[in-house]
């Protein structure tokens, strides 16, 4: 369980289970910031707009053909990586792998990722906010 910070790069957004958890963090002070793929704006079954009617600030990463990322970064210390999407089909049907690293060297790799990503990425019009 994430104390302070979640940040999620996810190319898949779909899983009620990990959407309602992100809301859940949020609403408990965990400072949650999520990047998706463009395509989940209008993907079907995505759950941005759930995301952002939480408060959670929700970006959208336009700038490569595709943001295939799958990636949650905790507290600073822990990375959860993987082929794992964000999905109900990744949860129930897909065969996948999922890292769950405890590594703050790691961490900090993946978060200047994050914050590469995040200076690119756009909010998703309209916001919900």
């Amino acid at each position: 369980m994430a104390h302070t910070e979640i940040l999620v790069l996810a190319y898949s957004y779909t899983s009620e289970p990990i959407n309602d958890a992100l809301a859940a963090a949020h609403a408990r002070g965990v400072k949650v910031t999520v990047i998706l793929d463009k395509s989940q704006r209008a993907a079907k079954g995505s759950k941005l707009t759930n995301l952002q009617q939480a408060g959670v600030p929700v970006f959208l990463d336009a700038r490569h053909a595709i943001a295939h990322n799958k990636v949650m970064i905790l507290d600073k210390k822990r990375v959860i990586t993987g082929s794992f999407n964000f999905t109900r089909s990744a949860e129930d049907r897909n065969a996948e792998n999922l890292l769950i690293l405890d590594n703050p060297a790691l961490s900090e790799k993946y978060l200047q990722d994050f914050k590469k990503h995040l200076a690119h990425a756009v909010p998703p019009v309209p916001s919900v906010q």
